[in-house]
C-alpha cells in the first residue's frame, strides 16, 4: 500500500509524486499549497523561485519524507 501523502490536497502519494515530477504542476500545485496552508510567504517564494532549486527539493523531499519542501514556515 501507498504511503499516505500529507500534500497536494490529500491526494494519493503516487499520484502526488507525478504531480511533483511534472515541473508546472510542481510550481502551481506547490504555491497552492502554502497559500491554503495560510504560509503566505512562502507560497509567494514558491511562485517567484518554485520552477528551478525549490522544485529539485521537491522531488528529492517528496520521495524521502512523502510532503514537499518547506524552506519557510512564516
Amino acid at each position: 500500500m501507498a504511503k499516505k501523502s500529507k500534500d497536494y490536497f490529500g491526494l494519493s502519494w503516487i499520484i502526488s509524486l507525478i504531480l511533483v515530477i511534472i515541473p508546472v504542476t510542481s510550481w502551481v500545485c506547490g504555491f497552492v499549497t502554502r497559500f491554503m496552508e495560510g504560509k503566505i510567504v512562502a507560497g509567494l517564494i514558491r511562485l517567484i523561485f518554485g520552477w528551478n532549486i525549490i522544485w529539485i527539493l521537491d522531488i528529492i523531499f517528496f520521495v524521502l519524507k512523502g510532503q514537499i519542501f518547506r524552506l519557510l514556515n512564516i
